[in-house]
């Protein structure tokens, strides 16, 4: 609607009180506050009001009015904001926000496209930040909402928990369904946990490499486990999810921790297994962690750190004395029984803020509340023995724990070296020696099936930052590469390429008389001869031939990422790459379903133990694999 403003502003005084008295109140039956600041004159005859033109108390501006207050609210929001927010709230209602006009809060229909995009928004924030559903009954949040759009509605928990998130849910499924399509083969992990609720899940997670030789995981299901994890209910949950997600024409590999109940349900299923590399490394760094003498200065480090973190004195003489000493203001760690490398982090840190822990434990406020906490140079020097020892574990465990590269590839090599780094030597003290021997057997005994071993190695093989195999014998390294090379010829066989492609390109005159006689050839000899050895030496030679070019090439520096040596050579080794495709797709470790825990024991707590497993799938689901 069109409105003309003129104005007239008064030259004194005078005038200005005159106009005033000429100006009468606007009708009783005028509701809205902002006739408080207009006025209308009385017409000719003063037998009416003029109400043609409604006049501004404050300027005398003549404001067209043609039943309603559109261009009053228009004239006091531009010449007179001051009085805007008295202008526009009705009797009895009160402001939704300052200076917002409420003309402009008629709200939005639900099935508007601004809606829907803020509805859709919300979803979103619930699922990346693991909100919870009542998060839209917030005061806050509706505070934040209101000052962001008034004319919002914000809907239910109940709609987002029933409408929107399944809805988002079966949109990015679609996605993964989409993306998994393209996989030659998968690796999965599978790992069962317990919530802070005290219920029991499984959580499997898949990994593949795609067209664009980019490894992708995605989160594929978190189930509820009622029963007791037993080899043959994990056994049921994961051929349940290899079935509904349409995974067992892509071979899938399974890696798991080293529980005898997944030991038991990969058998069960028949699944290609992996333990988890992470999980081995784990294990043998705990079996070390026992050594009495090891033990022994773990207990005094724990109890100092301990002091340190309950103690706000002790906190601050620490942090006075750290300042003193240009120490870094670190803060001592206390370890964790589940994570081996914890207590390697907390004599680590004990060691490096050793001085100032000395200086502040025999400051007067600290020694008065602390006793028996001291460490003899004994004790520090097994400290220092056990950091050293116990690193290249560490370094082993950081590098497994990298989520997006294909590290089955580097079990192998990690493997015979610390085999290597764990053998005693005569230099060795004997605290140092007791540790590497405990690691080493217990890494000796670990990935000794054929099958588990084959894989390892082949994989290895097809990385090319390892190709070489330095951790094998001669004779280990020929027959993993013969076996490659039977694996490679096998593929040939199943889809062999034309000889055009490797000898040249046959005429095109030619092609067609070439098959007609093929097809005559197999209907009349076709049972006789089966299968002909030509083509099974071709397909062999073929093989050889990549495989010793594979070879030459120069290895990989261990810097590059392998991934994208393949992308740029899948030509050049046609066979090989397929290998690769479907080798380095396996994680070597089945961290990507253990980090799953920390996450959903954000969702799955006590305090929200009203949600169920559905929902909590959904949110898990979306958490990791929706794609802002």
């Amino acid at each position: 609607m069109t409105y003309t403003c003129t104005l007239e502003m008064a030259e004194s005084s005078e005038k200005n009180s005159s106009e005033i008295k000429k100006l009468k109140d606007a009708p009783a039956t005028f509701k809205s506050k902002v006739w408080t600041y207009f006025g209308f004159y009385n017409s000719a005859d003063g037998a009416k009001l003029e109400k043609d033109f409604a006049i501004c108390k404050n300027c005398f501006a003549k404001v067209r009015y043609t039943g309603n207050t559109t261009n009053m609210h228009s004239h006091l929001t531009r010449h007179h904001p001051e009085l805007c927010e008295k202008a526009v709230v009705g009797a009895g209602s009160k402001p939704t926000h300052p200076g917002v006009n409420t003309l402009f809060q008629a709200k939005l229909p639900p099935c508007s496209a601004r809606a829907k995009s803020i509805t859709n928004g919300i979803a979103v924030y619930m699922c990346k930040g693991l909100r919870p559903y009542s998060e839209v009954e917030n005061e806050g949040f509706c505070f934040l909402m209101n000052i962001l759009e008034p004319r919002f509605n914000i809907p239910s928990r109940k709609y987002f928990a029933e409408k929107m998130i399944p809805a988002l849910y079966d949109e990015t499924r679609a996605k993964v369904e989409s993306a998994l399509e393209s996989a030659e083969r998968v690796g999965l992990t599978c790992d069962g946990w317990t919530s802070r609720a005290t219920e029991s899940y499984i959580t499997i997670t898949v990994h593949f490499i795609n067209e664009d030789w980019e490894i992708k995981s995605y989160v594929l299901q978190t189930r509820a486990m009622h029963e007791t994890h037993t080899g043959a209910h994990i056994a049921d949950v994961l051929k349940a999810a290899v079935g509904e997600w349409n995974l067992d024409a892509k071979k899938p590999v399974v890696v798991t921790d080293n529980a005898s109940n997944m030991r038991v349900a990969m058998d069960l299923t028949g699944y290609q297994h992996v333990r988890c590399f992470a999980h081995v490394l784990n294990l043998a760094s705990q079996r070390a962690l026992k050594i009495a003498a090891v033990t022994k200065v773990l207990v005094k480090v724990r109890r100092i750190s301990t002091f340190f973190h309950r103690s706000t004195t002790g906190a601050e003489a620490l942090k006075r004395n750290q300042e003193l000493l240009g120490l870094p203001l670190h803060k001592l760690i206390t370890d964790m029984p589940v994570r081996w490398n914890s207590a390697y982090e907390m004599v680590s840190r004990f060691l490096e803020q050793q001085p100032a822990v000395c200086a502040a434990l025999l400051s007067p406020e600290v020694r008065k509340n602390v006793t028996d906490c001291a460490l003899t140079e004994k004790d520090i020097s097994s400290a220092e023995e056990m950091v050293e020892a116990f690193r290249p574990m560490l370094v082993a465990t950081n590098i497994m724990c990298e989520e997006k590269n294909p590290t089955i590839s580097v079990v192998a090599p990690l493997h015979a070296q610390l085999l290597r780094d764990t053998t005693s030597t005569e230099e060795d003290s004997p605290l140092v020696r007791e540790i590497k021997v405990a690691i080493n057997q217990d890494l000796s005994k670990r990935y000794q099936s054929e099958v588990e071993k084959d894989l390892l190695r082949m994989s290895s093989a097809l990385d090319p930052r390892f190709k070489s195999l330095l951790f094998l014998s001669p004779e280990e390294v020929q027959d993993t590469y013969a076996k490659l090379q039977s694996k490679a010829a096998a593929l040939k066989e199943d889809d062999p390429v034309p000889c055009g492609d490797v000898q040249g390109d046959l005429e095109e005159e030619e092609t067609c008389t070439a098959k007609k006689r093929k097809s005559a050839l197999v209907d009349l000899l076709g049972q006789t001869f089966k299968k002909t050895s030509y083509v099974s030496t071709s397909a062999t030679s073929i093989a050889e031939k990549e495989i010793k070019q594979y070879q030459d090439a120069p290895s990989l520096p261990l810097t590059e990422d392998p991934l994208l040596w393949w992308k740029s050579q899948q030509h050049v080794f046609p066979l090989l790459s397929k290998l690769a495709h479907m080798h380095l797709c396996i994680p070597g470790t089945s961290v990507a379903a253990e980090r799953i825990f920390s996450t959903a024991g954000d969702i799955i707590s006590a305090q929200r133990s009203s949600l169920t497993p559905e929902h909590a799938d959904q949110l898990l689901f979306l958490k990791k694999n929706m794609n802002i």
